[in-house]
């Protein structure tokens, strides 16, 4: 009795991280269901950042992002981490929650890199911090990491002035 009441309380536990988790975190398994849902042309400025929890430059960055994402209301930011959908319970939910992220943050889990990386931008190498600005009429590519808000910022809004 006593070890049916464990594994009943171990399974709602489980269920209810899980669930957590999944509102933290949206999981993409392929690039082609990431691009259906993510990568929509309308008139909303989009402020797509590539990143992962092992990526020094992408964590320094990551500050920049969220403040972005708190004052310009002109855009939405979209945090896309690359890290291995193996380590979404051990890693990324706690790195999100030690860093209290408020930006939507997303698991891109296609590892076939070589199938998605030109789709993003041609030239792209694959190489991390990267982010991609886009909207209905335009859109532009950055493989490179930000140094601080102001720079991020202004290039944003470059991009949201461009006719």
């Amino acid at each position: 009795m006593i070890k049916k009441a464990v594994h009943h309380l171990f399974v709602l536990l489980f269920v209810t991280f899980s669930v957590q988790a999944q509102e933290k975190v949206t999981v993409y398994d392929t690039y082609d269901d990431f691009a259906t849902n993510i990568l929509i042309e309308d008139e909303n400025i989009y402020v797509i950042n590539f990143w992962a929890t092992w990526c020094a430059p992408c964590i320094k960055e990551l500050p920049y992002f969220e403040k972005l994402n708190a004052e310009n209301k002109n855009v939405k930011v979209i945090l896309v981490s690359l890290d291995s959908k193996k380590d979404l319970d051990k890693k990324l939910i706690p790195f999100i929650d030690k860093r209290k992220l408020k930006s939507k943050v997303l698991l891109l889990a296609d590892k076939d890199y070589n199938s998605w990386l030109s789709k993003v931008d041609a030239d792209w190498s694959g190489a991390i911090p990267a982010t991609l600005l886009l909207n209905r009429k335009k859109k532009q590519f950055a493989e490179r990491d930000f140094e601080n808000f102001d720079e991020l910022n202004q290039y944003v809004n470059s991009f949201i002035n461009l006719k």
